[in-house]
């Protein structure tokens, strides 16, 4: 189970895809004429849109939808010109992207595969990454960073969302109760029973990950971070208290 993690979590995000869950439902076709009509938003965190100044221009632009299958941003991007590709670890989400390409007919190329590893790109091969919250589903964030420094070309811009950590020190069913230490790693905290009864609630096995890993290791990596954002939980307790997520814009000069 624990050298086989990422397999776990592709398999729970198929599941999930089945189960309907918000964050594998793709945009209508209404949405995506809107957007080719210059009326439209992403998002890299649950609640708050990015500015729409942190992507430039868009027609032309090679993008990169890093863990970002599902239907939800690729599709938007294809509808201001990009040319697409989307890099995802569930099978059923970039069946997903497949079925709303065809449906729009536009071009994207589709890849899975697993973040863990070294992405099967050259270097500079985009002029934007576009990663939501995802690397919660990663033991080490380190060697993404810098593998999202590698594949971005001159001038280029890594858009990240990011989970800051506190949803991982409460239980997830009463969210005023204090259950974990951070930054939380289920396979170096949890005991054999304890990593069943987690994947026995469908909630795949997730990580936080701390201040230094996510901002710093994007600064290690060589990227300038240019433009910061706090967000809120779309459910649950927590979003009365505090946000729970960050979205950073950094560029490789």
């Amino acid at each position: 189970m624990r050298d086989k993690y990422t397999e776990i979590n592709s398999q729970t995000w198929d599941k999930w895809v089945s189960d309907g869950n918000e964050w594998t439902k793709p945009i209508s076709h209404q949405q995506f004429v809107a957007a080719q009509n210059g009326d439209w938003q992403m998002l890299l965190t649950p609640c708050r849109p990015v500015p729409r100044e942190w992507f430039g221009e868009l027609r032309g632009k090679r993008v990169l939808g890093l863990a970002s299958g599902g239907g939800q941003q690729m599709p938007v991007f294809a509808a201001q010109g990009a040319i697409c590709t989307v890099f995802d670890n569930s099978a059923a989400q970039l069946a997903t992207e497949r079925e709303i390409a065809a449906r729009e007919r536009y071009q994207i190329e589709i890849i899975k595969g697993d973040m863990t590893q070294p992405l099967p790109f050259a270097d500079n091969s985009f002029d934007l990454i576009f990663h939501p919250v995802s690397n919660c589903y990663i033991e080490d964030v380190y060697p993404l960073w810098r593998e999202c420094y590698r594949v971005l070309a001159a001038g280029g811009a890594l858009l990240a969302g990011m989970d800051n950590g506190l949803s991982f020190l409460v239980d997830e069913e009463d969210e005023l109760h204090i259950v974990n230490k951070l930054p939380f790693n289920p396979l170096r905290d949890y005991d054999e029973r304890q990593l069943a009864d987690l994947l026995a609630r469908d909630y795949g096995l997730q990580f936080s990950h701390t201040l230094e890993e996510q901002i710093g290791g994007q600064l290690k990596a060589g990227l300038r971070l240019t433009d910061v954002y706090e967000d809120y939980d779309n459910c649950g307790v927590l979003r009365e208290y505090a946000p729970a997520f960050w979205a950073t814009r950094a560029i490789k000069e």
